[in-house]
């Protein structure tokens, strides 16, 4: 992945997890907020109704109460005539106040629970739950939720009683109380601040102010206790989290406005960035590219090398390193061009030594000595092979220089062998030549390229052995291609040597040697397609091997 992409990528996702971590903190702390704060309401709205429901028991209790200590309310009821009781319920009505008789009801029951009067209200039952009151000895105020016929009622049941000699007696129960109905749900949500409310029993809901509860809604569930003291229904107290809900979807839709602006941020961000890095480094890169292709006048624009940064300081080192590799560049080839003269001059000198000392040699001896017609026919000879291998070296030398190439013959291996043999024979009395090659061996070669190797190997086994001895001269045929070898009878290949025996300019031991001769040799053979190596003789000299295809 290119580094632009890899920046960009970075400032991105940086920017992107920096703001999605900041939007998550501020949405769990306003969902936890609004959570607190619903079940805080929740709270409250309990709390007051506690409170409404205490203010309208103690409103309808001290109503019973009162009417059950008044003299002739005690009279009345203790005659147990019906018709009596009913009679002064006119005149029990107006102790209690308007808004009792706007919310509640009031009855006179028996002990058995039935209605013998109605004192405000509309009770809608018959039979009242009074055996909680009707207890003689303890007979006391209860109070309580009561489920009949499938409603629920919120009632206060005061005994009144008369004593006896067995203790107190009840004559009647006085049974206050109202229906919990949605309206009665409704006006405990107004009282208490908009908590909804929900009561509920075994077999289904009896009131509520809510159509449905969901699972987020912050609610307070608490029992619904009997005259007796048992459960008989459940109040749920719920905070919708609808408001809430809406408030937190807003957020939500704003973190994520600010989110798109992050990305589009990072986006901006990222690619100033990549560009403010890469850019220098893209150059850079250009630059290292263009030097490995040699191209060393190639230099870092002056738009990031004239910064004063970190990048500027590389650009300006590059260029001068640019411009010192560039002369450095201009000095070597400057340097090249006078050694490959020089190496030019020292080939041409190690090529022509062999024929003109030939010359030389041949010729003194005609004009130092009287020889024989046969011995000076010999010589003459001799002086003009030296002579034609002189010129076809030197038209060689002008074909090379010209990008040419010699022309290939086919060549016999012997006549090649005895050719360049013949060449040391003047200046090598002391050396016996030993010639083993078959007369049927071709080659299709250059001839006289061919004929410098074997002068080549001949002449050095003939310098390394000063004393005298014998040059074997071998040739064979095997699997396809010619094998000759030159042994010499020599001190062998020197050990400090053997590993560059065949580059250039590699001598040992030798007063006028150049270090050419076997590397020319070693390209002349490769040209052919052929391989050249050298080996230790046993007992002692050196064996060099030329392998060519034959022709």
């Amino acid at each position: 992945m290119p580094l632009r992409w890899k920046i960009w990528l970075s400032v991105f996702g940086i920017v992107t997890g920096l703001f999605g971590v900041a939007g998550w903190m501020l949405q769990r702390h306003a969902v936890e907020s609004a959570t607190l704060s619903l079940e805080e309401e929740v709270t409250a709205g309990f709390q007051a109704y506690e409170s409404v429901l205490k203010a309208r028991q103690e409103m309808i209790g001290s109503a019973a109460l009162l009417l059950s200590s008044l003299p002739n309310v005690r009279a009345a009821f203790g005659t147990g005539d019906p018709a009596t009781i009913r009679d002064s319920a006119t005149e029990l009505g107006a102790y209690l106040s308007p808004s009792l008789k706007e919310s509640a009801f009031l009855v006179v029951a028996d002990p058995r629970g039935a209605t013998i009067a109605t004192l405000s209200g509309a009770p809608q039952l018959t039979r009242w739950p009074v055996e909680a009151a009707v207890v003689p000895s303890a007979p006391r105020q209860v109070s309580g939720y009561h489920v009949q016929e499938g409603r629920l009622f919120r009632l206060v049941l005061t005994p009144v009683f008369v004593d006896s000699v067995r203790g107190p007696a009840i004559i009647s129960v006085l049974v206050a109380g109202y229906p919990v109905t949605d309206a009665t749900a409704m006006s405990l949500k107004q009282s208490t601040g908009g908590s909804d409310f929900l009561f509920a029993g075994p077999s289904g809901r009896f009131a509520s102010t809510l159509a449905s509860v969901s699972p987020d809604d912050a609610r307070i569930e608490r029992h619904l206790l009997g005259l007796d003291g048992a459960p008989v229904g459940k109040l749920t107290i719920v905070r919708a989290f609808g408001a809430a809900g809406q408030r937190l979807a807003s957020l939500r839709r704003d973190l994520l406005l600010i989110w798109a602006a992050a990305l589009a941020l990072s986006v901006l961000l990222g690619y100033i960035f990549a560009n403010r890095i890469v850019r220098p480094i893209s150059e850079l890169d250009r630059a290292a590219s263009e030097l490995s292709k040699q191209h060393l006048s190639h230099r870092i624009p002056a738009a990031v090398a004239d910064k004063k940064d970190e990048f500027g300081r590389l650009a300006v080192t590059f260029n001068q390193m640019a411009g010192s590799l560039e002369e450095a560049q201009r000095d070597l080839i400057r340097h090249e061009r006078i050694s490959t003269v020089g190496r030019l001059a020292s080939s041409i000198v190690h090529d022509l030594r062999n024929p003109l000392a030939a010359i030389y040699s041949g010729a003194e001896m005609m004009v130092d000595s009287e020889l024989p017609p046969a011995h000076n026919k010999r010589l003459a000879v001799n002086i003009y092979n030296a002579s034609r291998r002189i010129l076809e070296m030197l038209q060689e030398l002008l074909d090379a220089s010209k990008g040419k190439h010699g022309e290939r013959e086919s060549c016999n291996l012997l006549e090649l062998v005895q050719t360049a043999v013949l060449s040391q024979e003047t200046a090598a009395a002391h050396i016996q030549f030993a010639v083993e090659v078959p007369e049927e061996l071709e080659a299709n070669v250059e001839r006289t390229r061919m004929e410098r190797v074997f002068v080549n190997l001949i002449a050095n086994a003939v310098e390394v052995m000063p004393n005298g001895g014998t040059v074997a001269i071998r040739g064979v045929r095997e699997n396809g291609h010619m094998h000759i070898t030159v042994a010499d009878q020599g001190p062998g290949i020197a050990k400090e040597i053997r590993d560059q025996l065949f580059q250039p300019f590699t001598s040992f031991g030798k007063r006028n040697g150049l270090g050419l001769g076997l590397a020319l040799s070693r390209e002349t053979i490769l040209d052919h397609g052929g391989e050249i190596w050298a080996t230790q003789a046993a007992p002692k000299g050196a064996v060099f091997h030329v392998k060519l295809p034959v022709g």
